[in-house]
């Protein structure tokens, strides 16, 4: 009998079939005995019947709790009342485990206990459907990149400087030197696109910073691309295109997990090139007409970026900013110094920033200077400001975050529950 995946039984009806997977739920009515079986696939509803109350298969039914572990044979029918519109008529159970007191019931539990039961919190349908997506929003994104001729190349984690801030670097031994767990592959990035032309990374970065809000993680994952010759405008175009091509994959491949989540899909739908594109000081009088008290000169936080990401009904796209609130690297505005090529993508329904990036620095004696302002160690850089003697051009590039992303396509107020471990302040375990 052959083992089967519950998301391909579609191609087994009227079969005999096997599956493996855990006991979802159980019920019994008269003389029927009903599992939920999921697999990891997907959840299906499989059937035992007998005229006899003590039936072996029966007695094995009794056995079963939630979360054990079983194998199925039987039959694949059609059943328009049960999960996915099919169902097994069970002729055999192979129990492999009977799990005993599974602390995760239908009753309702707290954020923190579920937090410390992570690992099987995992498990729960809406939770199951979030990583889905992500799994789907992962492809797709490589996908887009892969299909326009982007190479993947790799950047380090552990690295001896910088690249957003000294402030917020986790900090390890490197035998008998300091090293630093990566914020961001921008740096290394630059130096690849010199010699392929247009590259992305894609990769865990880290963030040391205290922040407790629903936003931050000290552990994420980024997207990273960087593009030789482009400018400001056309990384604007290339973030806008990553955007549209993302929801519309989900909203292809996703319908039955958003449904899973409720998630009301027309915002999405929606979303469609080209986002309003405003500047700092366009997005700072829009702040100041909705109460905000914000100064020219402040970076913008999570208060502002929702309010700025509520006023519009798509993605919005901010350019221009001042440069005290970009990092070093940022090209400044030829008509303006004062403010730099920076770029942020905002994601609608009060979501926020999910882009950040612009365009980079090329001229060295520009680019020196701004080491020197900035009180970096040059040493730590002289591979860096090599690239700007060598062949040097303007270039662009940004990173889009995994998980505000999903946070915002599933519709989830609190970054925790869009990866399957997340690292916050204070919390490490599981």
């Amino acid at each position: 009998m052959k083992w089967v995946y519950i998301e391909d039984i579609a191609e087994y009806l009227d079969q005999e079939v096997e599956l493996r997977g855990w006991v979802y739920n159980t019920r019994s009515s008269g003389k029927i005995r009903f599992i939920l079986l999921r697999d990891g696939t997907g959840i299906i509803q499989s059937t035992l019947f007998s005229p006899e109350k003590d039936s072996p298969l029966f007695q094995k039914f009794d056995q079963l709790t939630q979360e054990s572990s079983i194998i199925v044979q039987g039959q694949v029918q059609k059943e328009s009342r049960a999960p996915g519109g099919y169902e097994i008529s069970i002729q055999d159970i192979q129990i492999i485990q009977i799990a005993q007191d599974y602390p995760i019931t239908p009753k309702q539990h707290g954020t923190p206990f579920l937090m410390e039961n992570r690992h099987l919190w995992l498990r729960s349908q809406k939770q199951h459907a979030i990583l889905q997506i992500r799994t789907e929003l992962i492809k797709a994104i490589r996908d887009f990149f892969d299909g326009r001729g982007f190479r993947n190349l790799d950047t380090p984690i552990l690295t001896p400087s910088a690249c957003e801030g000294t402030t917020t670097l986790f900090e390890t031994e490197y035998f008998d030197q300091k090293a630093y767990l990566s914020q961001s592959g921008q740096l290394y990035n630059e130096a690849t696109a010199m010699a392929f032309g247009k590259v992305y990374c894609f990769g865990p970065t880290f963030r040391a910073e205290k922040s407790k809000t629903r936003k931050h993680l000290m552990e994420f994952w980024m997207v990273e691309p960087e593009v030789a010759f482009a400018t400001l405008k056309d990384i604007i175009k290339l973030g806008e295109e990553l955007v549209v091509f993302i929801i519309g994959r989900i909203l292809e491949k996703n319908k039955k997990e958003l449904d899973i989540l409720e998630r009301d899909t027309q915002p999405l739908e929606k979303v469609q090139k080209p986002f309003p594109r405003i500047t700092y000081e366009q997005a700072l009088h829009n702040l100041k007409e909705h109460g905000s008290q914000i100064q020219w000169g402040d970076d913008f936080g999570a208060p502002e970026e929702t309010l700025l990401s509520k006023i519009y009904d798509s993605p919005v796209c901010i350019t221009h900013f001042p440069a005290q609130t970009k990092a070093f690297y940022m090209q400044p505005d030829e008509e303006n110094p004062e403010v730099v090529l920076g770029l942020d993508v905002l994601a609608s329904e009060g979501f926020g920033e999910i882009i950040g990036g612009g365009q980079r620095i090329h001229d060295l004696k520009l680019l020196e200077k701004k080491v020197s302002e900035y009180n970096l160690p040059r040493k730590d850089y002289e591979w860096y400001l090599d690239l700007r003697k060598y062949g040097s051009t303007p270039h662009s590039g940004f990173g889009l975050g995994i998980e505000r992303t999903l946070a915002w396509i599933c519709n989830i107020k609190h970054i925790r529950e869009t990866l399957p471990f997340p690292r916050l302040l204070h919390k490490l375990y599981p």
